[in-house]
């Protein structure tokens, strides 16, 4: 499995990241857990969740960081996601962008 991982997020839920307090989103809370993506699922969790939208921020995580927190299940078309269990921290993160796409349509990723 990958070191990193990618959670998508408003400019909103980053900035309450940044600030120390992000729960997840209403989704994650929903679930029980925070939901992740790795590079070759990002585009997909996009279109699925957050088509249309403009303020939205990649942010690379680190999952060496977040040790047995982190299961890997199986979630959308049979593949295996990393869920956060337990909550997501500003020192997590490695870098973080607004989402863009490229010339040839693919996404951006810090």
């Amino acid at each position: 499995m990958d070191n990193v991982a990618y959670k998508i997020l408003t400019a909103g839920e980053f900035a309450e990241l940044q600030a120390g307090r992000f729960e997840g989103t209403p989704a994650d809370i929903a679930d029980g857990y925070i939901h992740l993506s790795t590079a070759l699922q990002v585009a997909g969790t996009v279109e699925k969740h957050f088509a249309g939208r403009t303020d939205l921020i990649i942010a690379k995580i680190d999952l060496t960081t977040l040790g047995s927190k982190i299961r890997w299940e199986i979630s959308r078309d049979h593949a295996l996601f990393p869920h956060l269990y337990g909550r997501l921290e500003a020192t997590h993160v490695i870098a973080a962008i607004p989402l863009v796409r490229q010339a040839d349509g693919s996404l951006a990723l810090p």
